[in-house]
């Protein structure tokens, strides 16, 4: 039997994901009450379901404490389970719950932030156990299913770390979330060459202009020894997601292509790449 224990931040697409489960055959129960979990284990232990997944989150206030105790007994019982996490960031989690304008369980005063941080402290046990944490902050619904597809339908090996490769333009700010930034503005521009000028990065002219400069390839060389070497590190110390931030001027030629041509690069190392061309539709 599998059983996964589905948990995470408020805001970061626990009900979605109970949902799209349940689509895969699983049996799903949300928000059972923390005393009772040990029955309900023993229950589907001896039952007919062979997929089932609990929902477990900061609504279940003080008696969540008590669920780190149930676990350990429920590991030396032999009951197995598996947890997923699912985290986001601050930021975009303050963004979604001002869109949906409902409260945070925790902000008490209104604040989303002081509750969100009060969230966090309260489940680092739980994320501390997790067998898998996926960061939704930069995931659509889709990419979100197809991650939960992959682990929980296709049984393949997921790796806890998400690497975003963003292409932006300086001359719009730099993205406030960018773990890394590189500034790529001392590459030849195809801005300045008129039948490139309105075309992206996107298309094979301006690419190819962009890489037929020995400076860019050498860049990509250096860029992917450096992502190598860091990714292990930032594993070591817990971090699931790195945000890296490729610019030039109007984030239209030269991001976009070195951008798409790092993310290639990456793809390779087994983690998961989402790439994303934040102004390329800006004039």
């Amino acid at each position: 039997m599998r059983f996964v224990i589905v948990t995470g931040m408020s805001g970061a697409g626990k009900s979605s994901v109970l949902k799209m489960l349940e689509d895969t055959g699983f049996f799903c129960v949300d928000n059972l009450p923390i005393k009772l979990v040990k029955k309900f284990v023993k229950l589907i232990m001896h039952g007919h379901h062979n997929k089932v997944a609990l929902g477990l989150d900061i609504r279940s206030g003080q008696y969540l404490e008590e669920l780190d105790e149930i676990l350990n007994d429920m590991k030396k019982a032999g009951y197995p389970y598996e947890i997923l996490f699912l985290d986001c960031s601050a930021e975009v989690l303050i963004k979604r719950y001002k869109e949906t304008r409902r409260l945070h369980p925790l902000s008490q005063t209104g604040r989303v932030d002081k509750g969100i941080e009060l969230e966090r402290e309260r489940l680092e046990f739980l994320r501390k156990k997790a067998d898998v944490i996926i960061d939704t902050s930069h995931l659509l619904i889709r990419e979100l299913k197809a991650h939960i597809d992959k682990i929980y339908v296709e049984d393949k090996q997921f790796k806890n770390f998400m690497i975003m490769m963003l292409s932006f333009g300086f001359k719009y700010g730099i993205p406030s979330d960018a773990d890394l930034v590189f500034d790529v503005r001392f590459l030849p521009n195809p801005f300045y060459i008129p039948e490139l000028k309105h075309k992206t990065g996107m298309d094979s002219q301006v690419s190819n202009f962009v890489m037929n400069s020995e400076a860019s390839g050498q860049f990509l060389d250096k860029l992917e020894d450096m992502l190598t070497f860091l990714i292990p590190h930032y594993i070591s110390e817990g971090k699931n997601q790195l945000v890296v931030a490729i610019g030039c001027t109007g984030g239209k030629h030269r991001s976009v292509t070195l951008n798409n041509e790092i993310s290639k690069r990456m793809a390779g190392l087994g983690y998961g790449i989402k790439t994303e061309h934040r102004d390329i539709e800006k004039d």
